[in-house]
């Protein structure tokens, strides 16, 4: 997992992919944090990105370095502790713009692969396989 942790913080743009109904859905996402041993990531649930997650848990991030990018393909879960979300706010104090009610925001919600298969690609190498839990 710490493969995947720091390639996702040093390429911090990467997307996320959902479905809505049978068509795909892409978003850039910037925020990941490692807590209780998985991968972390935050929304808001009067986003449509949240109803997909909702309805269809089954997703793939993708980021691209310079030489090489990063998918991990798996399931999700929620975490709406407000542990969870003071974490994030921790690490990541600029959001506090967007959400100034921090941890107590009822809108923000955290989510965690809760499995996964992570997988680093280079033009020159077959794909390495990044175990994360």
């Amino acid at each position: 997992m710490e493969t995947a942790l720091e390639f996702i913080k040093a390429n911090p743009v990467f997307h996320l992919a959902t479905v809505e109904g049978n068509q795909a859905r892409v978003r850039p996402f910037g925020f990941v944090m490692k807590r209780n041993g998985a991968l972390y990531f935050c929304t808001n649930k009067s986003k449509d990105v949240y109803r997909q997650l909702v309805q269809n848990p089954d997703i793939e991030i993708s980021g691209m370095g310079k030489d090489s990018w990063l998918r991990i393909r798996g399931r999700i879960a929620f975490d709406d502790s407000r542990e969870a979300k003071a974490q994030v706010f921790e690490e990541m104090p600029d959001l506090l713009r967007i959400y100034p009610k921090g941890a107590d925001d009822e809108l923000f919600v955290t989510f965690y692969f809760t499995a996964a298969e992570a997988k680093l690609f280079t033009f020159a190498a077959a794909p390495k396989i990044i175990p994360l839990v």
